[in-house]
């Protein structure tokens, strides 16, 4: 069995680290080069960098700061954040990142996906889903719908068969993002956690709601997902990701001892 990874996710604004509730209300919290440097010091598998306005805003990411962080840490490091082009996904590597995250950019363009794929392969190329529940429909069967431009927009898709679809075009990973659950701190949306990765053959990483270290066992057990993105229980020092892994370890999740 593959260990299950623990990935810190560092939500960026103007260059700084900040963190909101349901994607909303984000409050400046520090400084995400010393943050990112800090989980890979304490035995992170990967970093997750997120330029939160970039698609809103209509501009590129800020290289600048990828280029810092990526000079900080020595694991794999995914980054995303008004990627519209393949020539914003060269840029992010040239930056220093091993996987780029399209996300609203997908949504609007699909192509994207399967040119990236062809440019730099499928493991490079990582779909992020922002997902909101909603009332069942003829269009939405799943009850979960597509939000994109940092939850501002709804596009009438559902998740389950947008992920299929990012999955046929080359996506390499989804990094699936409940809004609901964003920052509450209750526990992953399990069940669409598990609808999505029963839909695909890519590896799921759940995101949004862990408060404790169970809250992780439950997302890679009953969600079935293979890897747990993690934000306020590690920004606020809630825990640290030693903690959190030997926790997983003790209720039989296999994970990568790298401290």
């Amino acid at each position: 069995m593959l260990s299950k990874r623990v990935i810190p996710c560092l939500d960026v604004r103007n260059g700084i680290l900040t963190k909101g509730i349901k994607f909303k209300g984000n409050v400046d919290i520090g400084d995400p080069v010393e943050t990112a440097r800090l989980y890979y010091e304490q035995g992170a598998d990967e970093i997750v960098f997120y330029d939160i306005t970039a698609s809103s805003e209509g501009r590129g990411i800020f290289l600048d700061v990828v280029e810092r962080v990526a000079s900080e840490i020595f694991i794999p490091f995914s980054v995303g954040g008004g990627i519209n082009s393949v020539q914003d996904m060269r840029d992010v590597l040239l930056a220093g990142a091993e996987k780029v995250s399209v996300n609203s950019g997908a949504v609007k363009n699909p192509d994207i996906i399967s040119e990236g794929a062809a440019a730099f392969g499928s493991q490079c190329i990582v779909l992020g889903m922002d997902v909101k529940r909603v009332e069942k429909s003829e269009k939405i069967p799943s009850g979960f719908e597509i939000v994109i431009n940092g939850g501002r927009k709804y596009m009438g898709i559902d998740a389950l068969e947008w992920a299929k679809t990012g999955e046929s075009l080359g996506a390499g990973e989804i990094c699936l993002n409940s809004i609901d659950a964003d920052g509450v701190k209750t526990g992953y949306d399990l069940e669409l956690t598990r609808l999505v990765a029963e839909s695909v053959q890519i590896p799921v990483i759940a995101s949004g709601g862990a408060g404790n270290p169970q809250h992780m066992v439950e997302a890679v057990t009953e969600g079935r997902a293979t890897a747990a993105l993690i934000a306020s229980i590690v920004h606020y020092g809630d825990y640290t990701i030693p903690q959190l892994k030997d926790h997983m370890a003790a209720q039989g999740v296999r994970v990568r001892n790298s401290w």
